[in-house]
């Protein structure tokens, strides 16, 4: 435990006689002890030893029990908690410890070294984080050091891509002044050899004009005179007014603002950029329809952190892990094709070139229990005709063709129902589901893509790639209801008419992404009732005629 708490074996090893200080804490033993020993015991101790008590020696017959100061012959057996000294059994009786609080002497002196080595202990626990503190703030030192260097660089790296982009800059300037510098020059040039040329040419006039004006025959004078006075008009002509003026000045009509710059330069400094703030989300303004939902949030007020951006999660809707759905600049965000029947989890962060902020509190959302859809137009065939904000279907064709549902199936249980508006010259149309990319221009079922019930006016089969199966009496007619049970948690596909049963479950082991499914042709039309609730009870099944 240390060497406070063996201070007593050592007392006792060294064969002396325990005499208790006032406080009734350590016995500490002085008789028999030379100087040099007596350098040993701790000062505290040493001057705690009262002068009432009585120092004896050890016996040669073994180590003697400490007797008590005022009843020699009584050893001491217990402790007075208020005096904090050991006491013996005629004290408690008759001495001023008898109203006192005693307790047994081994009993306080286990509880006391227990209460030490307790103390010792969280001591030693400080020590030991002190310890790992220093080793931590060491570390400290190195990663402030290098983190200083780092940033050093970072600096010059930047400040150097600044000087080389200014560099950059510069010759770009000094290719544009080089340019008007050459095209002034050149402007010049042009017209100093444009203007010596009409000189050369006006002087060789001049001169000829003056030698022919000395001519003293008159008629030979009048012979050339009209040729030679149209020629001085032309050649005067040409000396219009501006022709003697210099194109281009010297003038450059360019002017660097270098003030922007400047200050841009001066105002660069460092930023003490922070974590953006937990978004809030807007709960009012939170909802689900149908099979999709739609979030939003805000930043806090008064909040000056800097935002790039928001990253949107959303748990599977089962429970599972958290998966990024949105990583943008907008605050409103609608995620379409969830599953129905599903509770979403959704949460929202922001970020910022420091780093990624907390997360926002997570909003739960139900979606709708039971499936609403209509036809979708993007992806039927160009043949299919829609109305009734498409939910009824028709065709331009005398040939099979498919539409598709707007809802998509993975898990849960989904019921839907066609009814038949029109029915004439015993079409056969056929009812299921199927890929997104099933073959449109053909009878649904037809490929691997489509699991279907096709029904005339008699009986009805089913069909997958092409395989004809459970051929069932019982069809449809004008004003017959066909439902489809599509049920994702035992993996198959049950069919009704007008609320029967239409053979055995058509389809087992099915799984993954299903749409519901029509193929028809002009002489079919019928709509779609979507919403509703599967069907507790149903009637027997027809059996299939084999």
């Amino acid at each position: 435990m240390g060497m406070k708490v063996s201070v007593l074996k050592l007392y006792n090893s060294l064969a002396t006689r325990a005499v208790l200080g006032p406080v009734g804490q350590i016995p500490v033993g002085v008789t028999g002890l030379g100087a040099g020993a007596m350098r040993h015991v701790p000062r505290s101790l040493r001057s705690a030893t009262p002068a009432s008590h009585s120092v004896r020696s050890w016996g040669s017959g073994g180590r003697k029990l400490p007797t008590c100061a005022e009843h020699d012959l009584e050893n001491y057996s217990m402790y007075c908690v208020s005096c904090r000294s050991p006491v013996c059994y005629q004290c408690l009786e008759e001495g001023k410890h008898n109203k006192h609080d005693v307790k047994a002497l081994g009993a306080m002196w286990k509880q006391h070294k227990a209460q030490l080595s307790q103390a010792l202990n969280g001591v030693s626990d400080k020590a030991k984080e002190a310890k790992e503190f220093l080793v931590q703030l060491k570390n400290l030192l190195q990663q402030i050091q290098e983190n200083g260097l780092d940033y050093e660089a970072c600096l010059v790296a930047q400040c150097d891509a600044l000087v080389d982009a200014l560099t950059r800059q510069k010759a770009k300037l000094l290719t544009k002044v080089t340019k008007e510098r050459e095209h002034k020059l050149k402007v010049v040039w042009d017209q100093i050899n444009h203007c010596t040329l009409k000189l050369r040419q006006s002087t060789g006039l001049m001169e000829y004009c003056l030698e022919v004006i000395k001519e003293n025959d008159p008629s030979g004078f009048l012979q050339i005179s009209d040729a030679l006075i149209k020629r001085v008009q032309v050649s005067q002509e040409q000396w219009v007014k501006g022709a003697l003026e210099p194109k281009v000045s010297a003038e450059f009509d360019l002017t660097l603002d270098s003030e922007p710059l400047l200050q841009s330069i001066h105002q660069l400094d460092f930023i003490q950029m922070k974590l953006p703030p937990v978004p809030l989300l807007q709960l009012e303004k939170c909802c689900t329809r149908n099979n999709s939902v739609t979030l939003a949030w805000r930043m806090p007020p008064l909040s000056h952190n800097p935002v790039e951006g928001y990253i949107l999660e959303l748990d599977d809707g089962d429970g599972g892990q958290f998966r990024e759905v949105y990583v943008g600049k907008e605050t409103l965000c609608t995620i379409d094709g969830l599953h129905f029947n599903s509770t979403y989890n959704a949460r929202v962060k922001a970020f910022n070139s420091s780093g990624v902020g907390p997360y926002s509190k997570t909003v739960i959302l139900q979606t709708s229990d039971v499936a609403w859809f209509t036809f979708d137009p993007s992806s039927a065939h160009r043949d299919i005709v829609l109305s009734n904000d498409n939910q009824t279907a028709t065709c331009n064709s005398y040939d099979d063709r498919v539409v598709l549902g707007t809802a998509a199936f993975s898990k849960g249980v989904h019921y839907w129902e066609l009814h038949v508006d029109r029915y004439d010259n015993h079409p056969d149309p056929a009812f299921g589901i199927a890929r997104i990319n099933v073959v449109k221009d053909m009878m649904l079922g037809k490929d691997d893509k489509a699991w279907a019930m096709y029904v005339d006016n008699n009986r009805s089969w089913f069909m997958h790639c092409n395989s004809h199966t459970n051929r069932t009496e019982g069809g449809v007619s004008k004003g017959a209801t066909v439902g489809v049970l599509l049920d994702l948690n035992k993996h198959n596909l049950t069919f009704y008419i007008n609320g029967q049963q239409q053979g055995p479950p058509a389809f087992e082991n099915i799984e993954g992404v299903f749409m519901p499914a029509l193929s028809l042709n002009r002489n079919v039309q019928v709509t779609l009732h979507t919403g509703l609730e599967v069907p507790q009870c149903v009637k027997q099944p027809k059996l299939p005629n084999n």
